[in-house]
């Protein structure tokens, strides 16, 4: 099976929680605070490999965890930093987001890396929270958590050129006698089932051909396989249009050409604009030389003109020039390059920005990234660390502000899953 689109989870590992810890010796009364940071989380990477070809390996594996830092120790000892986790995808992969469907990535070159996810930071321990009025601050920090993400990888192949035409054509058999692949070949429709990839060789040049599954009228709204790997297409520079001249399936050669032509215009992406060299294949089945003659006449009135090239995969008829001329066009022609998009950033919130707004019940909630940082060092049950929590929000000017919109004595200010009130 070939898998060239898969929706996957993954998720950046937790940081570590911050020890609260008093050191403790021998002699020694009242130790100070010494526990030690919690380590940070691993980060989820992903990193292009040439020698995968498709995505089957995410088939079934469709959870994706980095290791979670672990908890400080006492004696200042921080915890250790969890494992990033890297996951290696074929070349040509885009990375996107599911719910927006926007590009996170285009990993177009082989070992080319992204960091999607950055591992949680670890929470400070009460040593960091030690000063001239708090000696022994009994309260510490914990992990930042990071949420999990759903993304989708789609495959893109990267091949210079790429055989397109109707199904039973001959393309897996010039593909075959072109380059090193050993493509599935059979006199049925559908015998490709994957964007088979090989590497011609011509003098001192070389290309990368690839078989894109055949298409049928319709193939671009859903119809039959071809629409499935329309996308390869999209990385060509080159298209080699098969035809089969002989008309052994009992179809008209040209109106071949138009279903084909039809449905690359179809699928959109400018497909349809990619230089084209026409390949009329089978030649040596031919009954009647006026079936090509035909053929390249009702071309020859297109506005847009084509290279024809006749050749026989089976009996190796006229191959070399069909490379030649392929080569020769390839010279041409402007190297491919990765998508042009504005990538799409998992953004953590801004640990310095809050606002307030007032609930539905009346309560005045304050909420952004700046409160996400300040909660992860707040226990409740601990005076010290509640009056630690309390004095922040006066210093940020977050008390002042609530007074401002209104709110007194009497009202509920709720941040997370705490309410209170204000206390002069």
């Amino acid at each position: 099976m070939y898998l060239d689109r898969v929706k996957i989870f993954i998720k950046a590992g937790n940081g570590g929680n911050g020890k609260t810890s008093f050191h403790t010796e021998k002699y020694v009364e009242r130790g100070g605070p010494d526990g030690g940071d919690g380590g940070k989380g691993g980060s989820i990477i992903f990193v292009a490999d040439r020698s995968i070809d498709s995505l089957i390996d995410f088939r079934f594996t469709k959870h994706f965890r980095a290791e979670n830092g672990t908890n400080g120790g006492s004696n200042n000892k921080t915890g250790k930093n969890g494992e990033n986790l890297i996951i290696k995808v074929p070349c040509g992969t885009v990375i996107r987001d599911a719910e927006t469907e926007n590009i996170i990535c285009d990993l177009f070159e082989d070992k080319s890396e992204i960091v999607v996810l950055k591992g949680g930071n670890g929470g400070l321990g009460n040593a960091r929270f030690k000063s001239s009025t708090r000696q022994r601050p009994s309260f510490s920090q914990t992990g930042q958590l990071c949420e999990e993400k759903e993304v989708i990888l789609e495959l893109k192949t990267i091949a210079d050129v790429g055989l397109v035409g109707l199904p039973n054509v001959g393309k897996s058999s010039i593909l075959a006698m072109l380059t090193n692949a050993k493509p599935k070949i059979a006199n049925y429709h559908f015998t490709t089932l994957t964007p088979n990839i090989g590497v011609c060789k011509f003098g001192d040049n070389s290309f990368v051909l690839a078989d894109i599954p055949g298409l049928i009228e319709g193939a671009s709204e859903g119809v039959g396989l071809g629409h499935y790997f329309l996308r390869h297409i999209e990385r060509t520079r080159l298209l080699l249009h098969v035809i089969d001249i002989s008309g052994s399936e009992e179809r008209d050669p040209y109106n071949d050409f138009k279903i084909v032509t039809s449905e690359l215009k179809k699928h959109g992406n400018d497909v349809e604009n990619l230089p084209q060299i026409i390949v009329l294949n089978k030649i040596d089945l031919v009954d009647d030389p006026k079936k090509i003659s035909d053929f390249k006449s009702k071309i020859s009135k297109l506005k847009r003109k084509y290279e024809i090239v006749e050749v026989s995969a089976i009996s190796n008829n006229n191959l070399d020039e069909l490379l030649k001329k392929t080569v020769e066009l390839l010279k041409t022609l402007p190297k491919k390059q990765k998508l042009d998009y504005v990538p799409f950033v998992y953004e953590r919130p801004n640990p310095n920005k809050y606002e307030i707004i007032i609930a539905e019940d009346g309560a005045f909630e304050v909420v952004g990234g700046f409160i996400d940082e300040l909660v992860r060092g707040v226990v409740l049950s601990d005076s010290q660390s509640f009056a630690y929590f309390q004095r922040v929000l006066k210093d940020k000017g977050i008390i002042k502000e609530l007074k401002k919109m209104g709110a007194d004595e009497n009202s509920v200010i709720r941040i997370k899953d705490i309410d209170f009130e204000i206390k002069e």
